[in-house]
């Protein structure tokens, strides 16, 4: 029986929201750690990482107030009347191809390392490939890839430990401090923000536990904790083995140092946890088309599968140009909706906001807004 409780009531709802958030962002981490270096990127952690937790924990309690079975969205209508859904759906819909994209581009990678060695080929073949099997899935609506995410994402960190247990011989802690090149300083902002993301999921999290709510704050915090902790793991892990050959994407610049086989392995289970990501994604956002924008289904199914691959074939290919524009300005556009939640949610309550309460939405909101601005010139360039 107390196993049971466990699984119900902590397990199971922290693994899915912290499982959900530790994505391909993560690859990104170990070279962005190498522009800025490790003292800069702890601090970031430190800095957004408590920004991403008061985020989400506030995000908790409007979900506790809110009627069930409404999404991000939804809660925007509820307490920001048209413009703050239009404004929301705006963001999801805009966020979760730059996602798709940032899933193309390194699944792609991926595949391309793993196979190039045995059959030859280019990136844009492998792309396809990958591609073409994740949009078959999509149009036809495979919902069993939900519980592969799941197993192959405890699989894929299972291989991650083992790959630090074979690595540890030729770790190097000195080539985490290297020395940091200020014109990169603002690098990380986007990046981090999208890798420890996942507001929109929480009133999921909440309709999980039923009944058994009085421990949702807590199961929030230790699913964003957990990610932040698995990050600085893997930059270590990363930096540490390749140093200053450490590629965009992370794993495919582990050859010459761990060898082919446990490579190979790594990148087979980064296939697999970044293909069914894509997938879910993308059947995410055809449902999101179909259902709440009422768009007919071949035209959800374009939008939402072929959207892609269409940036990617116009030159959008930079792993972390595209993860960092999407954290820092739709997740940042997200993080201020949030917060015009929870403003109106106290004015409709108290009919006044404390001073106290004031100070910490508004420095907040305008933090969001020049990470906003500064992503969007920084894109631009």
């Amino acid at each position: 029986m107390f196993l049971l409780k466990l699984l119900r009531e902590y397990i199971f709802p922290i693994s899915m929201l912290s499982g959900t958030i530790i994505g391909v962002g993560l690859f990104s981490l170990p070279y962005i750690t190498l522009k800025v270096g490790f003292w800069v990127i702890l601090l970031y952690f430190l800095f957004l990482g408590g920004v991403t937790v008061l985020l989400h924990l506030i995000f908790a309690e409007l979900s506790l107030k809110t009627p069930d079975f409404k999404r991000f969205p939804g809660f925007a209508k509820i307490y920001l009347g048209k413009p703050g859904e239009i404004t929301a759906y705006f963001s999801t819909i805009l966020g979760i191809l730059g996602s798709l994209l940032a899933y193309l581009i390194v699944g792609g990678e991926f595949l391309e390392s793993l196979f190039v060695p045995f059959f030859g080929g280019s990136n844009l073949f492998y792309t396809f490939i990958y591609f073409a099997i994740g949009v078959f899935i999509i149009f036809f609506g495979i919902k069993a890839v939900a519980s592969v995410q799941f197993w192959g994402l405890i699989l894929f960190f299972i291989t991650l430990f083992w790959m630090f247990w074979r690595g540890l011989s030729v770790i190097e802690i000195s080539n985490l401090f290297n020395t940091p090149d200020i014109k990169n300083i603002f690098l990380p902002y986007g990046a981090i923000l999208f890798s420890l993301w996942g507001a929109t999921l929480i009133p999921e999290v909440e309709e999980m536990l039923g009944s058994h709510k009085k421990n949702f704050k807590k199961i929030v915090l230790i699913s964003i904790l957990i990610p932040i902790f698995i990050s600085i793991f893997f930059i270590i892990l990363i930096l540490g083995i390749t140093g200053e050959y450490t590629t965009e994407s992370a794993l495919t610049g582990l050859k010459d140092y761990l060898g082919n086989g446990v490579v190979s392995l790594l990148l087979f289970f980064g296939v697999l946890t970044t293909f069914t990501s894509f997938v879910a994604l993308g059947l995410t956002l055809k449902n999101v088309l179909m259902f709440d924008l009422r768009i007919k289904k071949i035209n959800a199914f374009i939008i939402a599968g072929l959207s892609p691959m269409i940036l990617f074939l116009l030159g959008l290919k930079s792993f972390i140009s595209v993860i960092s524009f999407i954290g820092g300005v739709f997740l940042g556009i997200d993080g201020i909706l949030i917060l015009l939640m929870y403003r109106k949610s106290i004015l409709n309550r108290l009919g006044f906001l404390q001073t106290k309460t004031k100070i910490l939405i508004y420095s907040l909101a305008v933090f969001l807004v020049l990470g906003i601005a500064y992503q969007i010139i920084y894109f631009l360039e």
